[in-house]
């Protein structure tokens, strides 16, 4: 990386003044507990700590704060406390998509949108809120029904937004996945859900090529028991007829309006399925994670206006593909009155400023991106701030992998000076941040500003303690609404509660290292079933890549413990090295010395090689676990899905690595 190592981290980089504070969700939010509850918090530390303490007094602030409508009321907050299990709500019934759509009576624009070879361009509220409507009374003819799967092959693109709420509005059950996964890699997920209708997209173009997908879909929609209707959407050949035997989308919004006076939303438990999300793959099958309405509803209304602090005509972006949760996040800002920003392509085509010329075009207020892409900008030379009009962007949310203290530091040399640098984590499995930002505190360098409000996560030690200033596991000992449900298939539970549950019963355990300091500032560092241990000692795999990040000579890196039989271990470090770089002995005692001098001597690694390509998801994490399954002989095809990763062929040097290791 080309990052500067200037910066500490923990180095202040940006306070807010009184009238930022002033003007934020969560200083409104504290005035209302005030008048409304009689409570006083002395700072966001005693706001977190109420907040995962008294659960339902705070969960039910949030239903009341924001207005939430319930078509039958809860007979109460929280049935059951224990996890998993936990029953929230009970009673309730309501429907996402209601809330989403409430922004229509405001007028304006609803979504905006641009692709690599379509300009920016957006949507109307009267024009999106009424195809979600015509489209969602289509499918109730079509006989979709309430618990009914209906699935997406398509980008991101307004149809995908305008078929997700159709569906949810009816209380079907969406679940997408992007079009650059191939037939095999959407039958994995789709496969399991056995579904009703299915959205398919013709093609759709990266980094300036063509992707023709009309096999693909055809494979698709043959192999899914079950399916009764695919809707064709002709976004890449809008001049060539759906394929006989398919609904054309237009076709499909051709009909009459149907006003909301008319329309009816499905009314639904507070439990009741909203989508399902897959996990990324790459470590077994994907897993199908089953999301509630209320509980999504509740969690992003507190994490869009607390934690994002969107407002009403905000414009929020984040560089996503519909099979990643961040589109789901992206979507539910609409919770917020504010307006999602949808981009199909490449990030760095035609240019490596493409999504910086978007920002300022459209106006963004909210820049998402993932510490990968900002390497990438860096390398580049970029400087977003100097060549764009960026004064409407007032957040930027860096999130997707570990964020550095010199990442962090990199916004404020090259976009803006006034600005919030929100950083998160969370995951899937929840659809939410665990940790992230809060206009009200500082930013320093390399910290996530806090744990989020309801959000009870901590760092346990081995012994199942919580530990303050130590690496610990990322652990969550109260329940959020936003759990999943279940996994799709998973009757028992068996799969859902080996997955957070086996090792602290009774606890959430996220399976990544945390650290919280004394000031309650956040540091996520990586998979903690990635970990190096070292005669004795746990190392996290973040610390050596924030060690190596400072090496001009390193583009990217991987590394892995492997246990040798009859004891011992090895590990190799795998790095890609910038143009024009030879991985020679020089370069290899530098390595070493830089890991020596600023970690310990358990970080530096027994081999080095150089690889083509570090093997990461499309979303940007390496993909260690399964590099390590490989070098210790498993088949590549049981413990990768290649159509999940970023660069198919990643992999293969690893495989070859492997083939030549003596046993």
């Amino acid at each position: 990386m080309r990052l500067s190592a200037e910066v500490v981290e923990g180095e202040l980089l940006w306070e807010p003044d009184q009238a930022w504070c002033d003007r934020t969700h969560l200083t409104a939010y504290l005035g209302w507990l005030e008048r409304e509850r009689g409570l006083r918090f002395a700072d966001y530390a005693a706001l977190w700590e109420w907040s995962v303490s008294d659960l339902a007094a705070f969960w039910q602030s949030i239903w009341d704060y924001f207005g939430v409508r319930a078509s039958a009321p809860a007979r109460c907050v929280l049935a059951d406390r224990s996890m998993p299990g936990a029953h929230w709500f009970p009673g309730a019934e309501l429907n996402y998509a209601e809330h989403a759509l409430s922004a229509e009576h405001r007028g304006g624009d609803a979504v905006l949108w641009a692709a690599e070879h379509l300009p920016l361009g957006a949507m109307s509220w009267q024009e999106f809120a009424a195809a979600v409507r015509v489209l969602a009374t289509r499918l109730r003819e079509l006989g979709v029904r309430p618990g009914d799967r209906v699935v997406a092959y398509l980008p991101n693109i307004p149809h995908t937004l305008i078929a997700m709420l159709a569906t949810t509005s009816i209380g079907a059950v969406w679940a997408a996945c992007s079009p650059d996964f191939g037939a095999t890699g959407a039958l994995d997920r789709f496969g399991q859900l056995e579904p009703t209708v299915l959205f398919a997209v013709d093609g759709y173009r990266y980094a300036g090529v063509e992707r023709d997908r009309r096999d693909e879909v055809r494979a698709l929609a043959e192999a899914l028991p079950g399916l009764r209707h695919v809707v064709w959407v002709s976004y890449l050949y809008p001049d060539q007829p759906s394929p006989e035997g398919t609904l054309d989308w237009e076709r499909m919004l051709d009909h009459p309006g149907v006003s909301a006076e008319e329309f009816s939303f499905e009314q639904v438990p507070f439990d009741h399925p909203l989508w399902i999300l897959f996990s990324s793959g790459t470590t077994g099958p994907p897993k199908a994670i089953v999301h509630g309405h209320g509980g999504i509803l509740l969690e992003q209304l507190k994490l869009h206006h607390f934690h994002m602090d969107l407002h009403v005509g905000d414009r929020l972006f984040f560089h996503s593909t519909t099979g990643w949760m961040m589109w789901n996040f992206l979507a539910s800002s609409l919770l917020a009155g504010a307006v999602p920003v949808l981009y199909d392509g490449s990030p760095t085509h035609p240019d490596i400023d493409v999504l910086w010329r978007l920002a300022q075009d459209a106006e963004v207020t909210c820049f998402g991106a993932s510490p990968s892409y900002v390497d990438i900008v860096d390398r580049a030379g970029l400087a977003p701030g100097e060549r764009f009009e960026l004064s409407a962007l007032r957040t930027v949310v860096p999130a997707g992998s570990p964020v550095s203290a010199e990442c962090t530091a990199w916004f404020y040399r090259n976009v803006k000076r006034q600005l919030w640098v929100a950083t998160g984590s969370g995951g899937t499995d929840c659809c939410t941040g665990f940790v992230g930002g809060v206009p009200t505190l500082p930013v320093r360098a390399g910290e996530i500003q806090a744990r989020s409000l309801g959000v009870a996560a901590h760092a346990f030690d081995d012994s199942g303690r919580p530990v303050t200033g130590k690496v610990g596991e990322l652990v969550l000992t109260e329940p959020l609404p936003s759990m999943p449900l279940r996994f799709w298939g998973d009757d028992d539970g068996s799969r859902y509660r080996a997955s957070y549950f086996e090792h602290f019963p009774g606890v959430w355990r996220h399976g990544d290292f945390f650290l919280v300091n004394e000031r309650g500032g956040c540091f996520v560092l990586g998979r903690s079933d990635a970990t190096l241990n070292r005669h004795g000692v746990r190392i996290g795999t973040a610390e050596i890549y924030r060690a190596l990040d400072e090496l001009p000579e390193i583009d990217n890196a991987l590394v892995v413990n492997l246990h040798r039989p009859g004891g011992g271990f090895h590990m190799p470090l795998f790095v890609r090295l910038t143009e024009g770089t030879v991985l020679d002995e020089a370069l290899r005692a530098k390595i070493n010395d830089q890991l020596r001098r600023t970690r310990t001597p358990r970080h530096v690694p027994d081999e080095i090689v150089a690889v083509p390509a570090i093997p990461m998801t499309i979303s940007g994490k390496k993909l260690e676990i399964p590099v390590r399954r490989i070098l210790q002989g498993e088949p590549v095809e049981q413990v990768a899905d290649r159509s999940a990763m970023a660069d198919p062929c990643a992999l293969d040097a690893f495989v070859e690595y492997a083939r030549n290791q003596p046993n």
